[in-house]
């Protein structure tokens, strides 16, 4: 979804042509996140399915000039005046440390060093790339992938001295029968 309401923001501010939109999305993002040329004309596409693009005349070296409809103006305004919900709810290392820590057989510790490794490594390296950015736009950007390197580190280490202080023991799998249906409701 964020290219999809990024190419409406860029679009709010001026028509340009699809390599051109892929450019300045990269260019605003310190290139962070590559995206390719085709999904940049397939986003185009939809958005004007949708209603909040247009094509316009080709400029002088044959580009398709693409502008934003009022419709596409307030969704990039809208898009840009609410908060970004984040997808922590579905957290891949954390379940899989947790999954670790439960099964029996899995050296969660193991995994708790080797993840907190990597961790420490990946924040390493986007303190590097941060530190070396001259555009101060695109080091602020650099900069939250250093706090998430950080995160993941702080939380891994809380786990091992949690995991080495009071390892829970795995569990078996149930061999009860789940429930099938809806869970019953609570009587007040």
């Amino acid at each position: 979804m964020t290219i999809k309401y990024s190419l409406l923001a860029i679009l709010a501010v001026s028509p340009c042509y699809g390599n051109q939109l892929r450019s300045e999305f990269e260019r605003r993002t310190a290139q962070i996140w590559p995206v390719n040329v085709g999904q940049i004309y397939n986003t185009l596409e939809r958005l004007e399915r949708d209603g909040h693009t247009e094509r316009g005349v080709a400029d002088e070296h044959g580009h398709v000039m693409w502008h934003i409809t009022p419709a596409g103006r307030e969704e990039a305004a809208a898009w840009l005046s609410r908060a970004t919900p984040r997808a922590d709810a579905r957290d891949d290392l954390a379940a899989k440390i947790s999954l670790a820590i439960s099964l029996p057989g899995v050296d969660a510790d193991a995994l708790i060093d080797i993840e907190l490794q990597a961790a420490r490594m990946r924040l390493h390296e986007a303190e590097q790339r941060r530190d070396a950015e001259p555009n101060p736009l695109s080091a602020l950007i650099l900069s939250a992938a250093v706090h998430r390197a950080r995160a993941d580190v702080d939380w891994l280490s809380t786990v091992r001295v949690a995991s080495a202080e009071q390892a829970p023991e795995p569990l078996a799998v149930d061999t009860r029968r789940p429930r099938r249906g809806r869970p019953k409701k609570a009587v007040a």
